[in-house]
């Protein structure tokens, strides 16, 4: 039986080996390639950015609407993403900050959406990776804008509304929580850290187990599990892969109160993007502070047939009750609906900035 088995399964074996053989060729030429677009570049002294997320965003479509299976569309973005991340590579290196340290959601978003080959800037706060990118220490930047539990992120909302980045990519993470120590109990532990999202997302969970436990802010998840793995009395909450990086074991896995809950992240950086195809437009308002604005201001986009997204306000601070309103449109800022819509709504508003348009993470 056993040699039946052998002999069935040899000649399938050679087989994938001579494929991954020929897909290893063709890996090959497809980076060739790309370095010949940018000696041709460097040729012609454009200096234009290597990053297209455009281009990426359409080329991934493609495939998934040529795929006939059996691999899935999910793989065929994961490998494809990661082909794309070694051939920009060779042409030029990415680097991408987030909110650091090591292990982070923020650091898994990027992976995500930029592929493992590129330079990794992790920061302590929202405001030096705005601060990275701007000064252009860093080509991108990957910040979580909202959760599905909890809302907006503030801080982000509020470096939008006054950093000159514009909006390159989104990306939406299943985001699972684990509390985890040095020790894997919780013996002599004292109080849980974490980023102020992640303690509210898992508030239900850790009021049940463990109310005793003090519950502390931390720049990040990631740095939470740093301090826990430097002190026994801290458990972390943080995902999975913050307790590998830093040495840390799970306590218990899966602790947030929603099961299906999700980030999304917003890739920033200073260059436009063209259409994809499939995009985006993000925008900030503020209206006159009257009866009825808000709803006059909602009108151009039913008018010219817009689909809205997303709609989120912020205190404007101002002490008079007014308020920013943040939008999602789908479609591009170039495409005449949305231009047309964005036209109307900039003669309405009392202020009016467009954040950028970018491809839609499906």
């Amino acid at each position: 039986m056993d040699n039946t088995l052998q002999s069935q399964l040899q000649p399938l074996r050679e087989d994938i080996d001579r494929i991954d053989q020929d897909i290893l060729d063709l890996l090959n030429r497809r980076a060739q390639t790309a370095q010949a677009v940018g000696q041709v570049k460097a040729a012609f002294d454009t200096d234009g950015p290597v990053l297209k997320p455009e281009r990426e965003a359409s080329l991934i479509r493609h495939l998934q609407q040529l795929n006939a299976g059996p691999f899935t569309e999910a793989g065929i973005e994961s490998v494809w993403r990661e082909i794309i991340s070694v051939c920009r590579g060779l042409e030029s290196p990415l680097t991408v900050a987030y909110l650091g340290p090591q292990g982070s959601f923020s650091e898994q978003a990027a992976l995500e959406q930029f592929g493992h080959a590129i330079t990794k800037l992790p920061c302590a706060s929202f405001d030096e990776v705005f601060r990275a990118v701007e000064a252009g220490q860093a080509n991108v930047g990957m910040v979580p804008v909202e959760n599905s539990t909890e809302g907006a992120v503030n801080r982000t909302l509020d470096l939008l509304l006054n950093s000159p980045l514009k909006l390159l990519g989104e990306r939406s993470l299943s985001i699972h929580h684990c509390i985890m120590t040095r020790s894997g109990t919780l013996d002599g532990v004292t109080r849980v850290m974490a980023h102020p999202q992640a303690l509210a997302q898992c508030q239900g969970w850790l009021t049940q187990h463990y109310p005793a436990l003090s519950r502390d802010a931390a720049s990040s998840n990631a740095e939470a599990a740093r301090l826990a793995s430097e002190d026994p009395t801290v458990a972390a909450i943080a995902g999975a892969v913050a307790a590998e990086a830093w040495g840390l074991k799970v306590v218990a896995a899966g602790i947030q109160d929603d099961p299906q809950n999700r980030t999304r992240f917003l890739a920033v950086g200073a260059q436009d993007t063209l259409p994809s195809g499939q995009d985006k437009t993000s925008l900030i308002l503020a209206v006159p502070n009257r009866a009825g604005a808000v709803y006059e201001m909602l009108g151009p986009i039913a008018e010219n047939g817009v689909s809205m997204s997303r709609l989120e306000s912020r205190p404007a601070r101002t002490g008079q009750w007014e308020y920013y309103f943040y939008l999602d449109l789908l479609g591009h800022h170039t495409e005449p609906a949305v231009q047309a819509t964005l036209a109307a709504l900039k003669k309405r508003a009392a202020f009016f900035k467009v954040l950028g348009s970018y491809p839609v993470h499906i």
